[in-house]
Order: C-alpha cells, then structure tokens, then sequence
C-alpha cells in the first residue's frame, strides 16, 4: 500500500479529469507520464466503458482484471446453434461444442493471476474493488501501481526515461512467453512515440505527444525481455507477419470412426481454390476451452485464434486448408477463419487494442498474401455470412456482433472507411461515429433485458423514416415474427463499412435497399451514420419482375463430373425486385468443394461455367447469376 505521505497532496480521484488523472498518478508512483498513457492506449484507448468488463474481464483505462465479478455480473451465452462446417449433405455429428464453454471458468477460486490483476491493485493502493472498476483516475492509479511494484521487482531504477520500463511494461500485458510481452511493449512504445490523441467514450480529451527519438536499445530490451523468464513458443510452420506473437498449435486431422473425421479438410488452396474471404469471429468462451475444443478432432477447426487480453496468436490450421467455421460450405472452402477471445458477457462488452492491432496486421498480411480486397464484401463478420440454404437463416451466427469496432479496425489495416463521392455518388458506405452511436440493445444478459448502454458500429432501419416507425422484416430470419432489438437480431440492421444503394433521401434520413425493400436509417447532417460513396451495382435485367438470391455459388449441373453428387442451388426466400440496386462485391464462378472422405487424393473441386455476382443484399452477403442482372455504375440514375 502506498504510504499516506507518498499521496500528500494529491487530488482526490474523483474530482480528476482523465488526463489530470494520468499526471497524478504518474507523479505519485514515479512511472514515466508516457508509459503509463501508452500502456494504457494499448489495453484500451483510454476508454472507461461506464466500468463494464471487457471480454477477459478488465476493467477501465488501465484494464484491471477482475474475473469473478465479471463472471457474476455477466453470465455467457451463445449466439446461434447451426452446424459450422455448412454442408448439407455432410452434418456434423459431433456434440463436443453443446457443453457451455462458460464451465471451465465456473471455479472462480482458480483463476490465474492475469484475470485478477484488480485485487493485487487494491492491496497497493488501498482502493477498494468498486473504486478501481468504477472511477477511471482510480483504475489508472491501480495501474500505475502495478508497473511501480514489477519495476521494483525487476530490480529496474525508478528511472524518468521510458526505455528503462520495456521489462515493466512487457509484464504488464500478462502474457506467459516473452514473444506475446515483447510484442505487447513494441506497440506501447510505438504509440509514444507516434503520439496519440482522442476524445474518450466519456468525452475526456487525453492526448499523448509524440517521443520520436524514443527506441530502447536492442540489447537493453533483450536484457529486460530475458529478466521476465517467461516461456519461448514455437513458431515454426506458422503462417503470420513479423510483427506478431504467433504459435502453433495445430487442429487435428484424424479419422475417428465410420468414415467420419475432423476437424478441417486438407486441400491445397490457392492452387484448387482461390481465397476471396476472411471471416471475423468471435469464441464466445474462455481462451482454454477454446484452444481445447479446436484441438478435438470430433468438433471443428479454424485457422486462427487471437487472445484479447494480450493479442498473442495461436495459429490451428494451414491456410491451404479449409477450416470449418462459418456455418456455410460454400464459403469455408474459399475463406480464412480467425476467432478472436469472448469470456464473459455475450456479445463482448469490449476488446483490447492488442487484439485489434494483432487482428489488423494478421488480416492485412493475408489479404496481401492472397490478394483479398480489404472492404466488408471480403472481409466478412461471421454475423454477415449468409445461410446457405433457407432452413440455415435462423441459426447462423451473429458473432462478431454491433460492439465490434469496424472502422477503427480498418484504420488500422490502413485501409480507412472514407468518403469516396459526393451525394449523386449514388451509394452510402455506413459510417457512423462508434462512441455516440449508441442505440438501446436488449438481451445482452437476459432476455428483454435492455442492455449497458455503449458504442456500436451498428444502424438501425425502419420501414419509414421515423424512430416510431416498424422495423424492417427479414423473412428469412423471422419468418412469423418481427425482427427486433435484440442484440443477436441482424434483421433490421446495417454495420459499419457495409455499402448499399441510395433509394431515397428525406430530411435527415436515408433509404437503402435492403432485402427487396425500403430502409431507412437516421443520418443527419449534424451527426452522420454514413458516407457517400460510388462504384458498381447490379439490378433486374429490364423486363423481369424478380429474380432470386442465393446463399452460396454453386456451379451447373453440367459441371459435376461422374460421382459427384449434383449440389442443389436452391434460391435464398427473399425476392429481388425490379428497379432495386445492390451493390457488386466480386465476380465469381460457380464452385463446388466436394470432400466427404479422410483421403485428401478423393476431394474434388467442381468448377462450372454459371457466373455469379456477390452483393451487399442484407446485413448478410448474398449470390445472385449473373445472367439475371445488369451490371451499371452507382452514378447512373
């Protein structure tokens, strides 16, 4: 605890603006103004989240981590309940993924010491738990204290220049290999000396100037790394740039019984088939169990795993590979998966920005390696993936949900979310501000409960332009009911980064077409939700009433060779109707990834000749043949 003469003076925490808040503490604890800004950047972005827990149960600026009251305020839940891999003609058996991943950490009386970072806090400083979750100068005081106390441990000098702490900070981040925390303290020293400034989700202004000379010395950082004695991890075989933390740990491909196997599909991508996707997840479950269940081979695979706390990643299967994901076969074959950690409240209240900054470089390493486009029509959340089949809509998941912050996911990719046109650009490209956007969500915790209210990448649409106005209807997700605001309902619902056509615009807000109808949304000049934008759109070849959408891109059936079951392409229920425009995500012809058998040399990749076009049709992506539609620019009236 600090000592009463070491804290004379001080304001007390409550009366403290944010930035005042930094200044004191760093003062009072004797840690450098800038590390102590940086680290916290790197957990946060300065955010408080009203004191709502993050995905692995941190709290405030500083990411304090409390886990048991995390797991008591927020129990977990899921978000969908279909088969991942996506094929009917080939379901999946395996019950291994029914058991509630919330069960490994229903122990609170075993939780390591990176999920209780807040109570060792609370011994240094003498603050009380809710004090530390609840006021952000306290949290950023406990912080402060925890650095102090590793410093001292390290036998580090209580020193004012930045590089003297690398070991300090690198411990910060909890991680148990000394790549995870190396990587950790490169980001926090990059953003001191790049600089940072923003206005939080509370509306404090907290900047950060820029330290463009600061570079700790190589050997002063391995000297400091190596005093840590944490683990080394094997990277060998792994597919990831320089710059991340990256390990193996690979998915089993094993045949278990009755010509059945798991948990991927060998193949040899993309060589047989091109990559067009990366689908972003969520685990919806603590990092252990999830390591544990991609590591079944009766369950599923992906290819990526990132941690929240600390951005460490763990890679499973080869990206020549094709994992079992995203609920779609169609898309599987052609798409990355990277889950990223969910532990406790469902959909996550926030994450870190080392798993965003891990995440951004994976993603923008993979869509140059594969040459992806980095836009939301290839670059897809799990929740825009469509149903491949019409019975598939209800279940499909909604992960990574309307907290997931797209734009600034983006940013970070460089690949920003931009304006790219003026008004008669003829397409909006949904952009609203994350931290004032903040539309009431229910179910977070309970059914109908109204959910904490907090940023989101997410708009709303109506039938009309008005608040009072229905909900748009997904009949394919609420076939006999109303879509809703529940936080998994993505039937009335556009997110960030998403493209549509312009059908209307009155006062301040904006129609899009949206599955075969009218939605609006508010988009006022004071406070956009959107930007304008130009580019390519497919409507009705002139003389059809309608035409139907699809849910993956399947070939003819001229196309399948001898043996080769003909895959039913089977329209989506929703009718595309004249005069309407969507916006084109890419050209592609029809294929089919046939492997229902443990030898590799049995696959077979079905090509035809049927062209289709992807488009932006509702929250999710959907297919329609190219022989359908005319191709037009967004700017022609």
């Amino acid at each position: 605890m600090v000592s009463p003469s070491s804290s004379a003076g001080a304001t007390a925490p409550g009366t403290l603006s944010l930035q005042q808040a930094f200044a004191e503490a760093a003062q009072r604890y004797r840690v450098p103004e800038e590390v102590l800004l940086g680290v916290s950047y790197l957990e946060s972005r300065w955010d408080t989240h009203a004191g709502l827990p993050s995905v692995t149960a941190g709290y405030g600026p500083m990411h304090l981590t409390d886990a048991r009251t995390a797991l008591a305020d927020f129990p977990q839940q899921g978000d969908g309940g279909n088969d991942a891999r996506g094929d009917d003609q080939r379901p999946l058996t395996s019950t291994a993924g029914t058991v509630s991943t919330a069960s490994a950490v229903k122990d609170v009386t075993k939780l390591p010491a990176t999920l209780t970072t807040l109570e060792r806090a609370a011994g240094l400083t003498g603050l009380s738990g809710e004090q530390l979750r609840k006021n952000p100068a306290a949290n950023v005081e406990g912080g402060a204290a925890l650095l102090l106390a590793t410093q001292k441990a390290l036998g580090e000098p209580l020193s004012s220049d930045p590089a003297d702490w690398y070991g300090a900070v690198a411990r910060y981040s909890g991680a148990d290999d000394a790549k995870t925390a190396a990587v950790f303290a490169d980001n926090v020293f990059q953003v001191v000396r790049d600089g940072e400034a923003r206005t939080t989700d509370s509306g404090q202004p907290v900047a950060l100037s820029a330290h463009p000379g600061l570079v700790p010395g190589t050997a002063q950082v391995r000297a400091q790394v190596r005093a840590l004695g944490l683990k080394d991890i094997d990277n060998s075989g792994t597919e990831c740039p320089r710059q991340l933390a990256c390990e193996w740990l690979p998915a089993p491909y094993e045949e278990f019984g009755a010509g059945d196997y798991g948990n991927h599909d060998l193949a040899d991508r993309p060589n047989d088939e091109k990559i067009d996707y990366i689908v972003i997840h969520d685990t919806e479950g603590s990092w252990d169990t999830t390591l544990k269940l991609v590591q079944d081979p009766t369950y599923l695979a992906w290819h990526y795993t990132i941690r929240s706390a600390d951005g460490h990643v763990d890679q499973h299967v080869q990206t020549k590979d094709v994992g079992w994901h995203a609920g779609n076969w169609y898309v599987n074959a052609k798409s990355i998966g990277i889950e990223h950690e969910g532990f406790l409240a469902e959909p996550g209240t926030w994450y870190t920005e080392s798993m965003y900054r891990s995440s951004a470089r994976l993603v923008a390493y993979l869509a140059q390696k594969y040459r992806i486009p980095l836009d939301r029509q290839h670059i897809l959340g799990h929740d825009t993936v469509p149903g491949p089949t019409t019975s598939y809509i209800p279940g499909m998941h909604t992960d990574p949900g309307p907290y997931w912050a797209w734009a600034h996911y983006f940013q970070l990719m460089r690949a920003p979310l931009r304006a790219t046109a003026g008004p008669q650009g003829g397409l909006v490209t949904i952009r609203p501000d994350y931290e004032k956007n903040q539309p009431v969500y229910t179910g977070c915790v309970k059914a109908g409960d109204t959910c904490p209210a907090r940023g989101s990448e997410a708009v709303r649409l109506y039938t009309e332009p008005s608040e009072d106005a229905p909900l748009v209807k997904d009949i394919g997700l609420h076939p006999n009911t109303d879509s809703t605001t529940g936080v998994n309902d993505t039937g009335a619902r556009a997110s960030t980064g998403q493209q549509f056509a312009v059908a209307e615009r009155q006062g301040g807000w904006t129609a899009i077409w949206y599955l075969g109808q009218k939605a609006w949304f508010h988009d006022p000049v004071q406070q956009p939700t959107a930007v304008n934008a130009r580019g390519w759109v497919i409507t009705p070849k002139e003389g059809l009433a309608d035409i139907p959408v699809y849910g993956r891109a399947y070939p003819e059936a001229a196309a399948y060779p001898v043996g080769v079951p003909v895959q039913v392409v089977s329209p989506l229920p929703y009718k595309l109707l004249a005069g309407q425009r969507y916006v084109l995500g890419q050209r592609t012809l029809g294929e089919y990834y046939r492997s229902v058998t443990f030898d590799p040399a049995q696959h077979v990749v079905v090509r035809g000749q049927q062209e289709y076009y992807e488009i932006q049709f509702g929250h999710r992506v959907a297919y329609v043949k190219a022989d359908d539609v005319s191709v037009l620019p967004s700017t022609r009236g």
